[in-house]
């Protein structure tokens, strides 16, 4: 993996922070580009909760363009990914081997486990046939289907060791989490509507793959942008075992370690070289939930004190993150009153408000966030 058999260099926080602020794009070199020549979207950028991916765009210059669609990437989660990566990153999100695949499989459909990777390429299949099958609604460019009937026709076509009772519903439905899984390799397209989320076949994905490719590069791609890295944090991220991830890990990845602001270090690897010499970041940035800075796993390094993670990682409301410098100061939440975007900026629990500087900052972005969201004018509260 990387190792030499001499000591490993010693990289300090601040490098690591400052490395993937440029890497990420963060200073902001010039606004108007398309969003998927923006060096985010290689991994994929969240879109939980909407429109939290183009805002992530947004403060790096960019916007929401036809070279992006929005897909169940990395875990199954909702993200835009480049149009021209998604056959690529079916493959690359395939579990490695059937054991791989019976540890992403949900609790409450463990008999599933015992088809491996068969259990994906199942639920794959269908997802296609039901959306090949659902008219100009389901067919690519259409408005879509809704998610109870791709779940429903989904659920009709695989094994009942696939789907489970769901109490909520009164219904047996194949496993949401393992619908979103397999969904990509499927062909599924998420389409955001004022009636929600609905899904239609992707041009760019002509089915599920006969066995994983291309994982060493995605790996590389997270190592760049949120890396230095251990194994056990890009399994995470990936939805992979670590074991798994271990077998295809990049020949090439350097290791070092890390040493976070507790002085405490770690095992990391990096994408070629170290993360050095980047200039120190400046500005203020407003990231919304999800943003591609938040999604590190390293969240000690990120924002040290557990206090301050529990007020940013929240699992249902989190708010954004008001970043100045490279360091999260604080966090910050949006509401929209007409076609006005109001946002409120809040310091960490017991300290100051923010200063002038920040909030100055924080105004200069609001009108960024402002058109990402289809609004106007913006304005900061309090």
């Amino acid at each position: 993996m990387g190792t030499t058999g001499s000591p490993a260099p010693v990289v300090d926080r601040g490098a690591v922070l400052a490395h993937r602020w440029r890497a990420q794009e963060l200073h902001r070199p010039a606004t108007g580009r398309a969003g998927s020549a923006c060096a985010v979207t290689a991994l994929g950028v969240a879109d939980v909760p909407a429109p939290a991916a183009a805002s992530a765009l947004a403060v790096r210059g960019a916007a929401v363009d036809g070279g992006l669609a929005l897909v169940w990437g990395a875990r199954g989660a909702p993200a835009l990914h480049r149009r021209g990566d998604l056959a690529r990153l079916a493959a690359a999100t395939w579990p490695l081997d059937d054991a791989d695949a019976a540890a992403r499989v949900p609790a409450q459909v463990a008999g599933a486990a015992a088809l491996g990777v068969g259990a994906f390429t199942r639920v794959a299949l269908a997802v296609r046939e039901v959306l090949a099958e659902g008219g100009p609604a389901a067919a690519p460019g259409g408005d879509g289907l809704d998610k109870a009937a791709l779940s429903a026709g989904v659920t009709r076509r695989v094994p009942a060791a696939l789907s489970h009772d769901c109490a909520p519903c009164g219904a047996r439905h194949v496993s949401g989490a393992l619908l979103q899984a397999a969904g990509l390799a499927g062909g599924a397209e998420l389409v955001r509507t004022g009636r929600g989320t609905r899904f239609r076949l992707l041009a760019e994905v002509t089915g599920p793959p006969e066995r994983a490719s291309g994982t060493e590069e995605l790996v590389r791609r997270y190592l760049a942008l949120l890396g230095p890295a251990p194994v056990a944090d890009v399994a995470a991220y990936l939805g992979a075992s670590a074991r798994a991830l271990r077998a295809v890990w990049p020949a090439d990845a350097v290791e070092l370690r890390v040493r976070g602001g507790d002085g405490r270090e770690r095992v990391a690897f990096a994408a070629g070289a170290l993360p050095d010499g980047a200039p120190s970041p400046r500005g203020v940035r407003l990231l919304p939930p999800g943003d591609p800075w938040l999604q590190a796993r390293d969240r000690d390094l990120t924002v040290p004190g557990r206090e301050r993670q529990r007020q940013l990682w929240r699992p249902v409301g989190a708010p954004g993150a008001v970043l100045v410098d490279g360091e999260v100061a604080g966090t910050w939440r949006a509401s929209a009153r007409g076609r006005r975007l109001l946002a409120r900026l809040a310091p960490w629990d017991g300290e100051p408000p923010l200063d002038e500087r920040v909030r100055a900052g924080a105004e200069a972005e609001l009108p960024l966030l402002a058109a990402a969201r289809g609004l106007e004018r913006a304005a900061l509260e309090g």
